[in-house]
């Protein structure tokens, strides 16, 4: 039989609405891809490279992953963090996810998940056994929780452990956090664990930008990976990035790793040392100034007195709140979109949020990311000819979406 804990679970949102945009799809409907998260464009040819010339490495590697790809790894963070990291301070995982599912297993203590949270937080929380704390944000805190939302929770059993999820840039939202020395006073107060995930930061649309694990360093996991900035989700390489503080956590995941995913793809390591080891700014710079471009695009055209939404600050998501009383929830009305324009949209309710706020996550990234890529690179000025040219289903997709919610 199956145990009570996994019936409690559901099919992943991003899977599910990849299905139903099929389902309609081959009933001949245009669909417009707004839901899965995925980077369009391809994985910087150098690192391509490496991946074929080391196609025949066909041997397990440690468990804690490759050193050579480590020691890359933690001198390109020490680099950009201005914080001390060494090969040892850094675990390789078949991607973040397997990870934190790893993190949720073996930390005894209770979760701070802020509304919205990545869809697969909450879930692994539950295989994990531990208890779930959601932080109410506001619009207006670029959906980040405030110091004393955090305080107000822990407080109220100050002798349990905590880990906060903080996510920026932001999946939903697309938003960075900018109230980080508050939040990191609460940290250090109560003692708090922070998972940074920062598989979005290459991302962030302004320069120096600043993260948790910047701040409170000691504090902090920082997890990321390749897939978001390098194109390569299907790669499945990420890798946390624990403080000298958090040894004894990183020994349990260890512990974990061997007794689940051995280790990773020997072959992607070694193409990843060249990820890490060579300078990729230029491959980086142009997919941001691309994605910035379409994110306002999508952003000037939505909003309006029907519309709230937030300006996006890197990733490639925006969440849109529709003021309507038409329907009664929001995955009512994110099938009602789909139905009406053939826009794919995840409601808001599975970020957290509740059922009855007609919010929704929307990806840009609906274009051909290598045709984009290749006839802008050195490309300032991204303007609509060129959105039209090259990302036509976004402009398309959000002006079917404006026309329907000016119906509203």
């Amino acid at each position: 039989m199956i145990k009570d804990i996994i019936k409690k679970l559901k099919p992943s949102a991003t899977l599910l609405i990849n299905e139903q945009s099929k389902a309609l799809e081959a009933k001949g409907k245009k669909i417009y891809k707004f839901g899965f998260g995925q980077s369009p464009f391809p994985v910087p040819t150098d690192v391509v490279e490496e991946l074929k010339r080391n196609a025949h490495q066909n041997k397990y590697l440690p468990m804690q992953g490759l050193f050579e790809l480590r020691d890359s790894v933690s001198k390109y963070l020490t680099k950009n963090k201005k914080n001390k990291y060494e090969a040892d301070n850094i675990m390789i995982g078949p991607g973040t996810k397997e990870l934190m599912l790893l993190l949720q297993i073996a930390f005894e203590g209770d979760i701070l998940l802020p509304i919205p949270s990545w869809v697969s937080y909450f879930p692994q929380a539950l295989i994990g056994r531990n208890k779930i704390h959601w932080l109410n944000t506001k619009k207006e805190n670029n959906w980040f929780p405030s110091a004393e939302e955090i305080e107000r929770t822990v407080i109220k059993n100050k002798m349990k452990k905590y880990i906060l999820f903080l996510n920026s840039p932001n999946n939903p939202s697309g938003n960075i956090c900018k109230n980080l020395n508050e939040i990191c006073d609460v940290i250090k107060k109560y003692n708090i664990i922070v998972l940074s995930d920062e598989i979005y930061s290459e991302l962030a649309f302004e320069s120096n930008c600043k993260f948790i694990s910047d701040i409170c360093p000691e504090k902090t996991i920082i997890s990321t990976g390749l897939s978001k900035w390098c194109g390569a989700g299907g790669w499945r390489l990420g890798f946390f990035a624990f403080p000298d503080e958090l040894k004894e956590i990183k020994s349990s995941l260890k512990i974990l790793a061997s007794e689940s995913f051995s280790s990773v793809s020997a072959p992607i390591q070694f193409a990843t040392i060249s990820a890490y080891s060579n300078d990729h700014s230029k491959y980086i710079d142009s997919t941001k100034n691309i994605l910035k471009s379409v994110g306002l695009f999508v952003y000037n055209t939505l909003k309006s007195n029907n519309v709230l939404i937030n300006k996006p600050d890197g990733g490639f998501y925006l969440m849109p709140e529709f003021i309507n009383n038409k329907f009664k929830t929001s995955s009512e009305m994110c099938n009602k979109i789909l139905n009406d324009t053939g826009v794919a949209m995840l409601p808001g309710s599975e970020f957290g949020f509740s059922e009855e706020k007609m919010l929704a996550r929307l990806s840009f990234t609906d274009f051909d990311g290598s045709e984009f890529l290749n006839n802008t690179v050195g490309c300032k000025n991204i303007d609509e000819k060129l959105l039209i040219k090259f990302a036509p289903n976004m402009v398309d997709g959000v002006n079917k979406l404006k026309k329907w919610s000016e119906n509203l």
